[in-house]
C-alpha cells in the first residue's frame, strides 16, 4: 500500500524536485506494464522513469531532472506544450456540467468543435468522434467495407496501404501497416489489405529514372494486378512518421490523386501525427493540394489533454449511409468513449491557442530554422545521410556509409538518443519499424518552439553524435 502522504504529494506535484518518491517508483515497477518497453531491465538496478510534471517545452522526472522535450510527449502529441491551464479548466468545467453520453446523441462541445474543425477543412463536412487514432482509422475501413457491400456488390473491399506507413496498433491496423517489425508475431491479420512501395527516394528501389513516375507506375501496377474493381480505398500518411519521417517527392501527391480518380478509389489521409498544425498547415494534406474522401486525426487534436480522435468525411460519403428503406444502411458502429465531452472541450481550447498564438506561422518559421540546423549537423557529421521533414516534424537519417546510404547500426542510433537524454534533451528514433532501417532520429517539438529550444536540441544531438560516432 502506498504511503498516503507520498501519494498526496504526488498528486500535488510538489515533490518534483524535493522529495524521494521511491515508493511510487517501486509501485510502478511492480504493477505497470509500460508501452514499447522491455521490462527485463527493471528487474535489476534500472528504475522505470516517472514523468511527474510538465511546463511549456519541459518535463521533470522523479529525480527532479529537467528535460527539454523534442518529441512532444514521446509520440508527437503535445502540440501546444505542457501546463495549459485554460485547457484543463475547460475540461473540468465541462465534466462537472455534462461528462458523458453515448455518441448516439450530441453534446455542446462536440457540436462546437465539429464546426470549428470543418471550417479548417474545405470540402469535408462530417465528423465521427472516437478516442484514438487506431479507432479513427478502423472506422474508415468499416465505412469502405460497408460501401462495398451496399454499392459494389461486396467486390470493392480491398484497401491499399504503403510500405513504411503506420496506421495504428489493432490487428486490422497492423494489416494496413507497412512496418514489418511492428507487425511481427501478431498475425494472422485481417485480409483484404494490399501493400504498395514506399516513396523514400533516398533509398531508391527502382534505379535510374524519374523517381516520382516510377513510384506512381509501381502503384498503378498493383492496382491493375489486384483489379481496380476490387479496390475500395487507399490509406496514406501525408508525411510518413514512424517509418522514417518521409516527405514525398515532387509531384507524388498529384499522381496519387489522379490514380484514385482514374480508378474510382476513395482516398483516406491519416493525419494522426500531422494533423492540427504539425507541418505548418492545419493538416499535412493541405501542404500538397490533396482532396481526400476521409481524414483521420487524434494526437494533436487536444494535445494529449484528453482522449479524442476524429474521422472526417465528405458529404458524398455520408450520403451513402442514408437509405430509409434499408434497415442495415446506416453506419452500425459506436465508440463508447467517443461520447466523452472532455475530448472536444479540450480540442476547442487547443485550436483557439493555435490560432491566438499564431502557432501555424511559428511552426513554419521554426521548421525552416530547424531544418537549417539539421543540415549543419549533416555537414559536420559523416554519420548523417539525410535531413528531411516538414514544419516541426523532422528526421535525421544516420548511415554507416554516405555513398551507399547503408544505415547506421541501430544500437548506435539508440545510443545517440540515450546520450541526448542524459544531457536532458528528449529526442526519438525509428523503433521496431523496418528491419535494418531503424536508423532515423525523429524530432517533433511543440509548436511553441523557439530558436533557443531548437538550438539546445540540435546542440545535444551534435555532442551525442560526436560521442557515439566520433
Amino acid at each position: 500500500m502506498l504511503n498516503k502522504q507520498i501519494y498526496a504529494r504526488s498528486v500535488a506535484m510538489d515533490y518534483a524536485t524535493t522529495n524521494d518518491i521511491q515508493e511510487i517508483v517501486e509501485a510502478d515497477r511492480k504493477n505497470v506494464w509500460h508501452h514499447l518497453s522491455q521490462h527485463k531491465q527493471f528487474e535489476s538496478k534500472v528504475d522505470p522513469r516517472i514523468i511527474v510534471e510538465g511546463k511549456g517545452m519541459r518535463v521533470w522526472d522523479q529525480h527532479g531532472k529537467e528535460h527539454l522535450d523534442g518529441v512532444s510527449g514521446g509520440v508527437w502529441t503535445v502540440n501546444v506544450g505542457y501546463g495549459r491551464v485554460r485547457i484543463a479548466d475547460a475540461v473540468r468545467d465541462q465534466l462537472v456540467k455534462m461528462n458523458y453520453f453515448a455518441g448516439s446523441a450530441g453534446s455542446i462541445p462536440g457540436s462546437i468543435f465539429s464546426e470549428m474543425l470543418l471550417d479548417k477543412m474545405p470540402g469535408l463536412s462530417r465528423v465521427y468522434y472516437s478516442n484514438s487514432g487506431s479507432e479513427a482509422n478502423e472506422k474508415v475501413y468499416k465505412m469502405v467495407r460497408q460501401i462495398s457491400h451496399k454499392h459494389h456488390n461486396g467486390k470493392k473491399f480491398k484497401i491499399i496501404y504503403r510500405e513504411r506507413d503506420y496506421h495504428g496498433t489493432t490487428i486490422t491496423n497492423l494489416a494496413a501497416g507497412g512496418q514489418q517489425e511492428r507487425n511481427a508475431q501478431y498475425g494472422p491479420y485481417t485480409p483484404g489489405f494490399v501493400e504498395i512501395p514506399h516513396c523514400l527516394e533516398y533509398h531508391n528501389q527502382y534505379g535510374e529514372g524519374d523517381y516520382t513516375k516510377q513510384s506512381l507506375d509501381a502503384i498503378e501496377a498493383v492496382i491493375l494486378r489486384e483489379g481496380a474493381n476490387t479496390i475500395g480505398a487507399m490509406v496514406l500518411e501525408p508525411v510518413t512518421a514512424g517509418g522514417g519521417v518521409i516527405t514525398p517527392p515532387q509531384g507524388y501527391w498529384e499522381g496519387i490523386q489522379s490514380l484514385c480518380k482514374k480508378y474510382e478509389i476513395l482516398l483516406h489521409i491519416d493525419e494522426v501525427v500531422c494533423g492540427l498544425g504539425r507541418t505548418g498547415t492545419w493538416f499535412g494534406y493541405q501542404q500538397y493540394g490533396i482532396k481526400p474522401d476521409f481524414v483521420t486525426m487524434a494526437k494533436g487534436v487536444a494535445s494529449g489533454y484528453a482522449a479524442i480522435s476524429c474521422t472526417v468525411t465528405t458529404e458524398a460519403i455520408f450520403d451513402m449511409f442514408k437509405d430509409a428503406d434499408d434497415h442495415m444502411s446506416y453506419f452500425r458502429d459506436i465508440s463508447t468513449f467517443g461520447g466523452c465531452t472532455a475530448g472536444p472541450a479540450a480540442a476547442i481550447e487547443n485550436m483557439k491557442i493555435i490560432e491566438e498564438e499564431n502557432l501555424l506561422a511559428n511552426t513554419t518559421s521554426m521548421g525552416e530554422y530547424l531544418m537549417g540546423k539539421l543540415e549543419e549537423l549533416k555537414d559536420k557529421h559523416k554519420c548523417v545521410g539525410q535531413a528531411r521533414g516538414k514544419g516541426l516534424f523532422c528526421g535525421l537519417e544516420l548511415v554507416s556509409d554516405r555513398i551507399s546510404h547503408a544505415p547506421a547500426d541501430e544500437k548506435m542510433v539508440q545510443a545517440v538518443v540515450g546520450n541526448c537524454m542524459a544531457q536532458g534533451i528528449i529526442i526519438g528514433a525509428t523503433n521496431r519499424s523496418i528491419p535494418g532501417f531503424n536508423n532515423t532520429l525523429c524530432l517533433s517539438p511543440a509548436l511553441i518552439s523557439t530558436k533557443d529550444d531548437l538550438d539546445q536540441i540540435t546542440s545535444a544531438m551534435d555532442k551525442a553524435m560526436t560521442d557515439v560516432f566520433g
